[in-house]
């Protein structure tokens, strides 16, 4: 069946989309599960199956495999409780219609089934007909996970390291592949090579005759050449990378992994150029590879899709991402977090949201990752954190583990976040004796470092009364920029209306197009980078910011001409976005004056 909606709603922490389908998929509306936190998964599906009175048998973590049966399990809950309530959308035709009219309302004016439903609707035909023209035509949202592939960690039993397929990555898609899900496992945060290599064990992932995959691949990407890279990794074992996601490298949430000033635009433009080569080069490796491996050699061409996501905010900027770079669907994540009918977040932490401006959105150093962080300011992880450490125990029990990813003070690797890695840190700084300021600022970066694994769930768990216990523990929170602009709690119906412009859910004036948010978060982002660079430069250090205000100006240089070509677009903001583009030039030269002057300096 056709895709019903143009947007998806990408995974959002470890908590805030964990039960997101089992709202969101009857209403034909794709989402993503993070399949991290086996832990919670858990707590969640005892939960939901008390709710429904669904006989439940606690996988402990004394059970082999326990990592993977979790994810299997909850999966599996989620898919049935998913078309359950899909199943009862459908035959609500017999009483008011009210679900299967919420249905059709929501979806897209331009959708050819909706247009069709209206005409039937207006035609006196009996009902049985109409009921069987909605199971023939309506489908379910995908109900996608994902996976961050350096979240890969060994794991350990009675001391001994586990095999590689114990690993956490690796128990994840174990748990996904083994799911009765018909869906999609994104990997996002680069490539893993032993992960990718995993999957050839699972028979889902390879397509039928007909060209039907059961369990498709989503890369998440930053350019052309990563996505080509990736997929060639993959053809060659025979697998099929089914979709491509775009993500924006700061105007996004959660972790950043900024491009070297490779702007969303001319990234988008690239992809938009060379789909057929990618189809093509992709597809001849993929059937030398199946032949290879004597599996099934579709006879039907193998579905690709290019999506994107990252600080769109308006209708106006959806429908040009799809008509202009010819996307099947764009991301919209931050402002879900304010529709409670398809995120789960708590009273606290959704009124910091709601009252949020552009300067509490910020890049941080909290995650144990190393890699910048969206963060909101003030939340309550970081309150309760800081509060713990000006008592003299700073840093976390580490209860979960999922990012004990160091090995600098054990080899067995533990978290940065973690108490005992800060306390060995901090033990290492005094020994150094250095002058009080410096000393400060070491110490603050150290113990500036947040438990994520605890703080991304905990609203989840406040939410559905999971833990009492832990019910005032603090939450983390990891909204993109977009959330600026956004300063209402909304229904579904609204935020979709949103979507498609039928509502306007803006609550601030002077919101700058996404593409010119984005410029301006590289500038910013250079800006730092150059006073982070002490003293003289090196060569690699050169190439680096060179390379990056090159690419800076040539992607401006590219939304000139975008807009000053654009005929019926942006008609009411083109001037404002290439008087900020103007302004971007300006500073970027001021900050090639900056560079310049590092380069003087005798090289290190």
């Amino acid at each position: 069946m056709q895709q019903k909606h143009t947007f998806h709603i990408p995974v959002m922490g470890t908590g805030f989309t964990l039960d997101t389908p089992i709202k969101v998929s009857a209403f034909g509306m794709d989402s993503v599960i993070s399949i991290v936190d086996d832990v919670l998964i858990e707590n969640l599906r005892k939960m939901y199956c008390d709710k429904f009175e669904i006989p439940y048998q606690a996988i402990t973590d004394k059970i082999e495999d326990f990592r993977a049966k979790r994810i299997t399990s909850y999966l599996n809950l989620v898919n049935d409780l998913a078309k359950s309530k899909f199943k009862s959308l459908k035959d609500s035709t017999h009483e008011t219609g009210k679900e299967i009219k919420a249905y059709f309302n929501m979806l897209p004016d331009s959708s050819k089934i909706k247009k069709q439903f209206i005409e039937l609707s207006a035609k006196n035909i009996p009902l049985q007909e109409i009921k069987n023209w909605i199971n023939e035509n309506l489908s379910m949202g995908s109900i996608d996970v994902n996976i961050m592939t350096k979240l890969d960690k060994v794991n350990y039993k009675n001391g001994e390291a586990l095999p590689n397929e114990y690993n956490d990555a690796h128990a994840a898609l174990r748990g996904f592949a083994k799911s009765e899900l018909e869906s999609s496992v994104v990997l996002s945060a680069g490539m893993n090579p032993r992960l990718y290599s995993y999957i050839e064990q699972f028979d889902d992932f390879y397509p039928d005759a007909q060209g039907y995959i059961k369990k498709k691949i989503v890369i998440k990407v930053s350019d052309y050449r990563s996505a080509m890279i990736q997929g060639k990794f993959l053809a060659k074992k025979g697998l099929w990378v089914s979709e491509y996601r775009i993500e924006s490298g700061l105007n996004c949430g959660g972790h950043a992994f900024a491009t070297e000033g490779y702007l969303m635009g001319p990234i988008l433009e690239e992809f938009k150029n060379n789909r057929t080569e990618l189809i093509q080069t992709v597809g001849d490796i993929l059937m030398q590879s199946l032949e290879q491996k004597e599996k099934i050699l579709p006879k039907e061409p193998l579905a690709l899709k290019i999506t994107a996501q990252g600080g769109v905010g308006t209708q106006e900027e959806h429908q040009f991402l799809i008509d202009h770079y010819q996307l099947d669907s764009v991301g919209w994540g931050s402002p879900f977090l304010l529709v409670p009918e398809a995120t789960t977040v708590d009273p606290v932490t959704m009124n910091k949201l709601i009252s949020a401006n552009e300067e509490d959105l910020y890049l941080s150093n909290i995650s144990p990752l190393g890699v910048p962080f969206n963060n909101l300011r003030g939340n309550t992880k970081d309150i309760e954190k800081m509060e713990i450490a000006e008592k003299g125990r700073p840093g976390s029990p580490c209860p979960k583990e999922f990012l004990a990813l160091n090995n600098e003070f054990s080899p067995k690797t533990i978290c940065t976040a973690s108490r005992q890695y800060q306390r060995n840190k901090i033990k290492a700084l005094e020994k150094e004796a250095l002058p009080a300021l410096e000393y400060k600022n070491r110490l603050q970066k150290i113990v500036e470092k947040s438990c994520l694994c605890m703080g991304l769930g905990a609203a989840t768990l406040q939410v559905h009364g999971l833990d009492k216990m832990n019910a005032k523990k603090g939450v983390s929170i990891c909204p993109g920029p977009n959330m600026a602009y956004f300063s209402k709690i909304m229904s579904l119906k609204e935020i979709t209306d949103h979507i498609y412009g039928r509502f306007n859910a803006l609550s601030a004036q002077g919101r700058p197009n996404m593409f010119v948010k984005e410029l301006k978060l590289y500038v910013d982002y250079l800006k730092n980078k150059i006073e982070e660079t002490q003293g003289s430069v090196n060569k690699k250090q050169e190439k680096y910011l060179l390379s990056f205000t090159n690419n800076l100006k040539q992607g401006i240089a590219y939304y000139q001409d975008l807009f000053l070509e654009m005929r019926d677009k942006f008609e009411e903001t083109k001037i404002k976005v290439l008087s900020d583009l103007e302004q971007h030039i300006h500073a970027i030269e001021l900050l090639e004056g900056k560079i310049n002057d590092l380069l003087t300096q005798p090289k290190t």
